[in-house]
């Protein structure tokens, strides 16, 4: 059985290295997992003025999400936080209130940055506001690389066999959770309006 995952990449510049750990992670990524990106870079600012009559940029966003049967970030960290391009999508696919598109969505966090910490405080950032949107989250094992432009090829090819495993892995953990999630969704979370009919 094959699995939808919707993967957001956090920066919008070209020659992102988080857009080429994202291409790493889905050659290493099982058979029965299935990526689509989710773009971020057409966005307006989002405002609630606009949840009366979303513009086609963040319907096409939450059509996006709730066709995906996981979410994967894959994320720079920004001034100790989150990229402001993705927030504003993780904005506008939260709204309006009560159709929140990510609730019960299993998701993953990952990031690299070219520092140590490689992205840790972005990621801690991120599960405050997924928990609050009742997103479930992969916790172990965590995934914070320090990228090094010798391993990573622009394709997605990882040199170093040490690196390459353990972004298999984490992918594998990635694919049993989303499964797991899956099999135990239950109706009912923060901003429906009629909990037994969102399932």
């Amino acid at each position: 059985m094959a699995f939808s995952i919707g993967y957001f990449v956090g920066s919008l510049a070209t020659g992102s290295i988080n857009r080429t750990l994202s291409k790493a992670l889905i050659r290493l990524a099982p058979d029965e997992l299935e990526f689509t990106e989710i773009p971020i870079g057409n966005l307006p600012l989002y405002s609630s003025d606009y949840d009366a009559d979303f513009p086609a940029e963040g319907r096409a966003l939450k059509e996006a999400i709730e066709a995906s049967d996981g979410i994967l970030l894959v994320s720079p960290e920004y001034n100790r936080s989150i990229p402001g391009a993705l927030k504003n999508a993780i904005d506008w696919g939260s709204r309006p209130w009560g159709a929140n598109s990510f609730a019960r969505k299993p998701t993953g966090i990952i990031g690299a940055s070219p520092g140590g910490i490689g992205t840790a405080v972005m990621q801690s950032s991120m599960r405050s506001v997924l928990s609050f949107l009742d997103a479930p989250q992969l916790n172990a094992p965590e995934a914070y690389i320090t990228f090094k432009p010798e391993v990573f090829g622009d394709d997605g090819e990882v040199s170093d066999d040490s690196t390459a495993q353990f972004l298999r892995h984490y992918m594998e953990e990635y694919s049993a959770f989303v499964q797991r999630v899956l099999a135990v969704t239950a109706p009912g979370h923060i901003g429906d309006n009629d909990p037994s009919s969102r399932k």
